[in-house]
């Protein structure tokens, strides 16, 4: 801060007139004819000031440092080139081993405007979920759903997002990973997950990000730069779900988790969501993610 104060100091006399200074002092404020200048100058200060401040703020640049920028740059790149169909399974299974399984089958693709995610997820009876989630260039989402006794599709209201998907630990927010695309990251000292060394990113949502979450801290692979452990803080009690990434695979030059298991703090149990086919490129196109088409999931993936 030394440094800062005394380059701050470099850049008044610098920008100031050296008479403008000297009036400043004589006078306390400068003499009429020469009020131009001493405004000039004052503006000229102002914005070396805030420009000088802008470059050693933390939160400001990247570039200050390049783990951050590489773990970013990763993560986002990672989900600008989806374009997949996968099927499986998402499974609720309970403290004494009971399970519940439900059919999973979702694809994705990353367009000019951002990324669309459509799944749909049937039950042990024949209802059926349907989600299409959209993710903005700068991460803003929106959810559209078609929901068991529902016949159309409508807007999926922000209160709802954080219910439980279909009684699991998902949530509806939960099938995107808005979290690299918020506001605010910091990366915080790294550690090590089992036996992968990790960056661990520190994601906070600014004010014009729409979630549930109050932060999101992800242990992210040095080597692949992919999540193999998150931590999800909610809103307010500051309750914690926990997200876990098994079966890391790179197909097609793409990686990915076989399953994600999803844990919510102080609920017995957990979730699982088993991917069992895919395609990482599946050529998916506008028509592809039209929700009101009942089984737009429709074929299995091999």
């Amino acid at each position: 801060m030394d440094a800062v104060r005394t380059l701050a100091v470099y850049i008044t006399m610098t920008f100031l007139r050296p008479d403008v200074i000297l009036s400043s002092r004589k006078f306390g404020r400068c003499p009429e004819p020469r009020w131009a200048n001493c405004a000039f100058g004052t503006i000229q200060t102002s914005i070396a000031l805030l420009v000088l401040l802008s470059l050693v703020h933390p939160s400001r640049a990247l570039a200050a440092n390049p783990d951050l920028e590489t773990v970013l740059t990763g993560s986002r790149q990672r989900i600008e080139k989806v374009d997949y169909r996968v099927s499986g399974r998402l499974t609720r299974v309970e403290e004494n081993g009971k399970r519940t399984n439900y059919k999973f089958v979702a694809k994705a693709h990353w367009f000019p405007d951002g990324l669309r995610v459509l799944c749909e997820i049937s039950g042990p009876g024949s209802e059926k979920t349907r989600l299409l989630l959209h993710m903005s260039v700068s991460g803003r989402v929106t959810i559209e759903a078609v929901l068991p006794g529902e016949k159309a599709a409508s807007v999926l209201p922000f209160a709802r997002w954080n219910e439980p998907l279909v009684g699991t630990d998902f949530s509806y927010e939960d099938m995107v990973e808005s979290q690299f695309f918020w506001k605010n990251q910091e990366l915080l000292a790294p550690e090590k997950y089992g036996m992968r060394d990790c960056f661990v990113l520190k994601s906070v949502p600014g004010a014009q990000d729409r979630t549930h979450y109050e932060s999101v801290t992800s242990w992210i692979d040095h080597g692949i730069l992919f999540p193999v452990h998150a931590v999800k803080t909610l809103r307010g009690a500051g309750q914690q779900k926990e997200f876990i990434y098994y079966g890391l695979r790179q197909v097609g030059g793409a990686w990915s988790a076989s399953q994600v298991e999803a844990k919510q703090q102080g609920k017995p149990g957990s979730s699982i969501l088993a991917i069992e086919f895919g395609s990482g490129k599946a050529n998916l196109g506008r028509k592809d993610f039209e929700i009101g088409q009942s089984g737009a999931q429709e074929e299995k993936v091999k």
